[in-house]
């Protein structure tokens, strides 16, 4: 019984100041209470009957304290605390010390504490009493006196009850914080308004036990009926209370319980951690059941009933003896699993209840297959709290269903609503709800002037002779985008001034990230100040959101046939924001339909402007599974196009593999009024979801894009050149057109062209900038084509 109290033992490195203090207390006490007890031996004939009354119950009562439910043994509830102190107010220290040594020792034997614990509760106590007698020392002279009860007695006996309390829970909290350092402050705050009621109750009756006895002895045993009719309703409490932690239809604990049973399995854990043991570390894992919501929709909420009996009884059957199974509501149940060496051996579990889940259930000889998708937190990585513990498995348990597997333990990278992440998407919110800055432009005639606000020539110039808008141009509107995470590549500014200011000048994205940041409008240090235009501007210091567009160039001829679409956001305090990671915060909420509206409206404004600049580009933006569930993008798109003028076929959206197989029957019918009204679609990241042939050949496609992972490899790796190579011949056969994405030297372009692939994106013709750069990177480009560049790297002899 010792070994199975943890309190019993020290942790390693605490001993010394810790058994130190203990000494030092029991020191005190034998100090203080030495006389009083050597004095008592000259008195026990003269102690009257009502003292041998309260010292046999004070003794008796500490053998089977009370306990409350919810609440660790050492929170145990000591009646003879009642009695000694009555004794105090009474008879004087020296009988009150001696019979509440005597009730510890008791008490200690019967709850298995150590000899040190036991000895250290007689002396705090022993301490505690002797501060409450100097107190009454300090009163007029003697309490109830004349039997009487008088005014001053009353604030003596309140203050000698405050400086008990205050010693005894003073000496106990110092030997916690000895005995587990820094985290000892949490347990002692959480007890103290416990302690208040349920010690300072007891010691506040000690008075009318004295005054009883002044009356006559007989009267009290008397005190045991209050006493017992509190002890007696506190188990019935204790016995709803339990009723109240159990779930009614399978038996099991609740909600209520897991959180009480995660708080003191946590304590425990906080000790076993503090001695170094190699089990200190305890696993929530959470279950949802799968395809439940079938049952109960076809067979009725009677037979989903029963299976969840039925799979609790399993469940608990595949759980360790030490653990915890609950029913939280509906089809999730959760598991504390203990003392735990590490993750794996949580992962143990969980693969048993998975194979426990694995047969399926039979109902009047219906078999039911119900399998589940299981997260797990482990403490203390993942927390240090029920409330903690239980968000994170509830991310893992959803990131498991996200991936179609069984089991996930917690990620910080799959939690999408991290503190960090719901700042971020507040962050987004603002900057689209803010609008851009020229929004009464939106119904303004459409003119020559770029979407990111700089003035367009009338046509394109002919011939490289510089930019064609020297301003800075201003961020264009935000919207859904195909964001691309681009390897960086290092370019060191050159050793000689002179010839890095020419570069400089020459690159427009080193031109642009040499600019100093201005508003729109502002001067600028470069060149003359952009003009007013439909930019985006700080939104209450979220930051700037800029539309970037990269050239698509078809590789037999080197002419520009169009763009995509990309984003950009620059936040005032975490710099350039991951696209990666804004589209997978966006994509957790409403605000994806801003971005999607908004990019439309951007990118048909600035297809509209670049038309009347005699620019001609299709443009191309991807659009999230949400937008192609319902049928507002193709009726946005259709009004943005007439109201603007554009030609539905400049503009192309791109749907990704996993944004078709998510629900085939509704994105074939959105699609297929866009491709009605005109609009193109291409297929993106083709060759890394899961479309069959079949819907290949069912949609209204135009184009497929390779994706980058086997592009940036087909140079070095012959299987990534085999697969790309398949994929063009496959969507030739399917008369798709094809887009290589990710072209970054001269070999992979070369060997696209061998291939029959139609056109290439990537670095090696030019960076995603914004759309007056590529104003200007257009009037610079001259066509590559791989014949020329074949007879241009001959040697003469040979042409």
């Amino acid at each position: 019984m010792e070994a199975a109290d943890p309190r019993n033992s020290v942790p390693p490195g605490r001993a010394t100041p810790f058994f130190g203090f203990v000494a030092a207390v029991a020191a005190l006490a034998v100090l203080l209470s030495a006389g009083p007890l050597a004095a008592l031996a000259g008195r026990l004939a003269e102690l009257p009957a009502a003292f041998w009354t309260m010292a046999a119950l004070a003794v008796v009562c500490d053998a089977r304290p009370f306990v409350p439910p919810g609440r660790r043994q050492s929170s145990a509830v000591f009646p003879s605390t009642c009695f000694t102190f009555a004794i105090l107010l009474g008879w004087g220290l020296g009988p009150a010390v001696a019979v509440q040594t005597v009730a510890v020792v008791v008490s200690g034997w019967r709850m298995g504490h150590a000899a040190w614990r036991s000895g250290f509760n007689a002396a705090q106590y022993a301490c505690a009493l002797a501060a409450a007698s100097a107190v009454t020392a300090l009163g007029p002279g003697s309490i109830f006196a004349g039997g009487r009860l008088r005014a001053v007695d009353v604030l003596a006996v309140g203050a000698a009850t405050a400086v008990w309390f205050a010693v005894n829970y003073g000496l106990v909290s110092t030997a916690i914080r000895l005995r587990f350092a820094d985290r000892w402050w949490p347990g002692v705050r959480s007890g103290l308004g416990y302690e208040l009621i349920s010690t300072g109750s007891l010691l506040l009756l000690a008075p009318v036990l004295v005054a009883a006895a002044r009356a006559s002895a007989a009267l009290i045993p008397l005190v045991l009926v209050p006493l017992f009719a509190v002890y007696r309703m506190a188990r019935l409490a204790a016995e709803q209370e339990h009723l109240g932690a159990l779930d009614p239809l399978t038996g099991l604990p609740n909600r209520k319980a897991l959180l009480a049973e995660v708080a003191e399995q946590v304590h425990l854990h906080a000790e076993r951690s503090a001695r170094n043991e190699p089990d200190a570390q305890l696993a929530l894992l959470l279950i949802d059941l799968d395809r439940f919501k079938n049952v109960n929709d076809a067979l009725g909420h009677a037979v989903g009933d029963r299976l969840l009996i039925e799979v609790s009884a399993r469940l608990a059957g595949a759980v360790g003896e030490r653990d915890l199974l609950a029913r939280l509501g509906g089809d999730e149940f959760a598991i504390v699993s203990t003392g735990l060496a590490g993750v794996d051996a949580a992962r143990a579990t969980a693969e048993r209840l998975v194979a426990a889940l694995a047969e399926p259930v039979s109902l009047d000889g219906l078999p039911l297959d119900v399998g589940g998708s299981i997260g797990i937190a482990m403490y203390p990585e993942h927390g240090e709290d029920f409330a903690t513990l239980m968000r994170h498995a509830d991310v893992a348990m959803y990131d498991a269903k996200h991936r179609n597997d069984t089991i996930a333990v917690y990620a910080a990278e799959s939690d999408h609503n991290s503190a960090e992440r719901l700042g971020l998407l507040a962050d987004l919110r603002r900057v689209l709800e803010a609008g851009p800055v020229g929004s009464a432009e939106r119904d303004a005639p459409v003119g020559a002037r770029g979407g990111d606000g700089a003035a367009l020539p009338a046509a394109l110039p002919a011939a490289a002779g510089g930019p064609v808008d020297a301003g800075r141009p201003a961020p264009a509107g935000p919207g859904r985008w195909r964001a691309r995470r681009h390897r960086q590549r290092a370019e060191p500014d050159h050793p000689d001034d002179l010839i890095n200011r020419i570069v400089t000048a020459a690159d427009p994205i080193r031109r642009r990230a040499a600019e100093p940041d201005v508003e729109p409008g502002g001067a600028d240090a470069v060149g003359p100040a952009p003009q007013a235009g439909p930019a985006r501007g700080d939104a209450d210091g979220a930051g700037r959101i800029t539309m970037y567009y990269q050239p698509q160039v078809a590789i037999a001829t080197g002419e520009v046939v169009g763009v995509e679409a990309l984003l950009r956001w620059r936040h005032p305090r975490r710099g350039m924001v991951d696209p990666e990671e804004l589209i997978r915060v966006a994509e957790q909420s409403a605000v994806m339909r801003l971005l999607t509206r908004r990019v439309v409206d951007d990118v048909v404004e600035q297809l509209a402007k670049w038309s009347a600049a005699g620019i001609t580009l299709r443009a191309a933006l991807n659009v999230s599974v949400r937008d192609l569930h319902t049928g507002e993008i193709a009726d946005q798109i259709a009004d943005r196009l007439a109201r603007y003028g554009v030609r539905p076929d400049r503009l192309q959206l791109e749907i990704t593999e996993g944004a078709l197989m998510a629900d085939p029957r509704r994105v074939l019918a959105t699609i297929s009024r866009l491709h009605a009204i005109g609009v193109a679609i291409a297929l993106d990241d083709f060759g890394t979801g899961y479309s069959s042939m079949q819907h290949l050949r069912r949609l209204p496609l135009s184009e497929v894009k390779v994706d980058r992972s086997f592009v940036l490899g087909m140079a070095d790796d012959a299987d990534d050149a085999a697969i790309v190579r398949s994929m063009i011949e496959l969507a030739g056969a399917l008369n798709l057109r094809v887009v290589a994405e990710g072209v970054e030297d001269e070999r992979t372009w070369r060997l696209l062209h061998a291939a029959g692939c139609d056109v290439a994106q990537g670095w090696f013709y030019a960076r995603p900038m914004p759309a007056g750069e590529l104003t200007d990177w257009l009037a610079r480009y001259r066509p590559l084509r791989p014949a020329a560049r074949e007879a241009e790297s001959r040697p003469p002899q040979a042409r």
